[in-house]
């Protein structure tokens, strides 16, 4: 069976490539539309419950608008959902983001002087397009952005484990997906992603599809993962775990051992897979 977090079809509309898998009223092709607010919550019906958010500039398909909402694909891990057609533009090659934020939050400034009252503020992860370099500030469509703050989207960083560091003291947010507030497996994605390493939204997806199996009797080293039903960890070093999580409520590095007690102790059982990420290329 098809997992409905992955399968773009929702009984009136359906992608074209499911005709022969799923009944809908229609099949389309969709259309390429990208994130126009600095955080969308990805919802699982209209008015329904976040099972993942949006950052500002990442490209989805659009497959229907309907009563103001929109049902779409995203293009960053094929999760689906709704959001409001407000926040999404189409996408279009003048406007193609060229740069993504780096730093866990940011500001964006009317002007290139971070004394001015700041417009907006955006996440880690969020794409936009450079316009024109200002010294310490880079032009975009938004506004100016800290140009220590971005880095070109060709630009892979090499260590997930001090990429998911930036987000120490993030709050937790189930759902959750930016430097405003994420979740365990938001973690890992937001830290994979910058490292040019592809991966799925939730948990049990990334511990079907990243890396390979350790032996039980393996020594850990930094950048593994570990697993329990419905929860993952960074190995940040052999004795020390870093993952958000809702005992600290927000990402926080926790004693390796400490961590694995505490979760079996509450209920969640024991470590499901110990898990090794390939090489960066």
């Amino acid at each position: 069976m098809s997992d409905p977090r992955l399968t773009p079809a929702n009984g009136r509309v359906a992608a074209v490539h499911l005709r022969d898998r799923v009944k809908a009223g229609k099949y389309v092709d969709g259309t390429p539309m990208r994130v126009c607010v600095p955080l969308a919550d990805l919802l699982r019906a209209p008015l329904g419950a976040r099972d993942r958010q949006l950052l500002l500039g990442e490209d989805v398909t659009c497959y229907e608008q309907h009563d103001g909402w929109a049902f779409v694909q995203s293009a960053k891990d094929g999760y689906v959902g709704y959001l409001p057609v407000t926040e999404l533009t189409l996408q279009d090659a003048d406007d193609t983001p060229n740069h993504r934020v780096i730093a866990r939050t940011t500001h964006v400034y009317p002007e290139a002087n971070f004394k001015t009252r700041e417009l907006s503020s955006v996440s880690h992860g969020s794409r936009v397009k450079v316009l024109a370099d200002h010294g310490r500030f880079a032009q975009t469509p938004l506004g100016f952005i800290p140009s220590a703050h971005l880095v070109p989207l060709t630009q892979v960083e090499p260590d997930p484990v001090r990429v998911a560091e930036t987000f120490l003291g993030t709050p937790y947010l189930w759902g959750g997906n930016s430097g405003f507030g994420l979740d365990c497996s938001a973690l890992v994605q937001a830290a994979c992603l910058a490292c040019g390493i592809p991966c799925p939204g939730d948990s049990d997806m990334q511990e079907t599809e990243l890396g390979r199996h350790l032996p039980r009797d393996a020594a850990l080293q930094r950048g593994d993962l570990l697993f329990w039903k419905g929860h993952v960890a960074w190995v940040a070093d052999p004795d020390t775990l870093l993952h958000a999580n809702a005992f600290h409520m927000a990402v926080a590095h926790e004693p390796l051992q400490d961590a694995i007690q505490r979760i079996k102790a509450q209920g969640d059982g024991p470590v499901t897979a110990r898990k090794r990420l390939g090489e960066i290329t």
